[in-house]
């Protein structure tokens, strides 16, 4: 009986997806939408296990790159996903400004508090519903870390690095686009080529050693019960950016899928009185021009700032909250048809460490205007230039902590 609870997981998806998305269609709330988009992404994120954070420190601790190639291909699929749309004038391009001090700083503080609280932002949304303590944990932290550089004694440095701003001489974003004076199409088609002329000739050096594997069991169940390879989950994410970046346009939020904000919007909806947004499709703002490409523009200026001061009514996003707890929703229906969803102890030690991390999480998700999601997956798919900074960044510090934390550091013996 327990090895069919799979097919009822399953069953109660598609009842969920079918009814959220006919729903949301009918009475024209465009939020509503990234629910069940949320969802299949929480689910993908769960079969591919891609957190960033993990993805990162495995390269030094296991010297294992597949959940980072993982991540290359769902950018480099979300690039060509985004291409087409631009040139089909579905979407408007809007790569992120250089705030390069805000990527800097941010990129230090996410990259380290990631290593100590068991994932990012995104890595502990698909993790905690999974029953992970430590990812938990973590997303209670995360939320107070987003308040200190909002609202609390750390607004002031967020304000000031966010003015520490590197524009093209007619003030739009640096992309790629922008400094080559290639269009942004032309540069999707040679990520895409090369990725896959570097995949053949891997795959050509390293063919795989023994026999090969027959299961005889069903396809259908080993698609919903099995872990994905990462590199699968990645091309399904990046396939699924292009429905996530026509929902957020909808919504009036011109950008492809983030979650930082989502968690600090879903917080407020919870401890606030009386927040300000809507479920109704709005227009968004018409952007400046820019190099991005030939045939759309960009948002040159710096991504403003989510809320309001505290005294007034703080304005929230119902479509990233929607896409959060869409994650949430996917990550643990992932979990369930895998039979991996428990509840398991960890070190008290281990939980307050995970606890500091979510906060530092929070904080340089925040300074940074995004997460490895934001940030990385969708950011380095526009091609901003800015945002590589923030990469850079993420990656050295999550390498320095995992070194000094994980793997022991100058104290282990030789």
């Amino acid at each position: 009986m327990k090895s069919r609870a799979w097919i009822f997981w399953l069953l109660a998806s598609l009842l969920f997806l079918g009814i959220t998305l006919a729903f949301a269609l009918s009475l024209g709330l465009a939020a509503l939408v990234a629910l069940p988009l949320g969802f299949l992404f929480g689910f993908f994120l769960h079969k591919g296990d891609l957190c960033g954070a993990s993805a990162f420190s495995e390269v030094l601790l296991m010297r294992d790159s597949r959940k980072v190639w993982g991540m290359w291909v769902c950018i480099v699929t979300s690039m060509v996903v985004f291409a087409a749309m631009d040139l089909a004038g579905w979407v408007t391009l809007s790569p992120k400004p250089m705030l390069w001090m805000s990527f800097l700083v941010g990129g230090v503080v996410f990259g380290a508090g990631t290593v100590l609280a068991g994932g990012c932002v995104s890595g502990c949304l698909y993790k905690g519903p999974a029953g992970n303590i430590n990812s938990i944990m973590a997303l209670m932290g995360m939320p107070l870390g987003m308040a200190m550089v909002e609202y609390g004694p750390l607004s002031p440095w967020n304000k000031a690095m966010l003015g520490r701003k590197v524009a093209m001489a007619d003030g739009s974003p640096l992309t790629l686009s922008s400094l080559t004076g290639l269009p942004f199409w032309a540069l999707a088609l040679f990520f895409a080529l090369a990725t896959v002329a570097a995949a053949l000739l891997w795959s050509r050096r390293h063919p795989a050693k023994g026999p090969k594997i027959v299961s005889n069991e069903p396809v259908v169940r080993r698609l919903f019960t099995r872990p994905w390879k990462p590199w699968q989950a990645g091309l399904a994410i990046g396939l699924l950016a292009g429905p996530l970046y026509l929902s957020s346009a909808g919504s009036g939020r011109n950008y492809p899928v983030g979650v930082t904000h989502g968690v600090l919007h879903a917080y407020l909806l919870v401890t606030e009185p009386s927040v300000q947004g809507s479920l109704k499709a709005q227009a968004p703002k018409p952007p400046q021009a820019t190099a991005n490409s030939g045939r759309s523009a960009g948002t040159p200026q710096p991504p403003p700032s989510p809320v309001p001061p505290a005294s007034q009514t703080k304005k929230v996003s119902f479509w990233l909250i929607f896409v959060v707890l869409g994650l949430m929703l996917g990550s643990h229906a992932s979990a369930r048809m895998g039979g991996t969803a428990k509840l398991l102890p960890k070190e008290p030690q281990q939980t307050l460490l995970a606890l500091l991390g979510g906060v530092l999480v929070g904080m340089g998700a925040w300074f940074a205007t995004g997460c490895v999601i934001g940030n990385i997956l969708s950011g380095w798919a526009l091609m901003s230039v800015g945002v590589v900074i923030f990469g850079v960044a993420t990656i050295l510090s999550n390498w320095a902590v995992t070194y000094v934390y994980l793997m022991g550091g100058w104290s282990r013996s030789e």
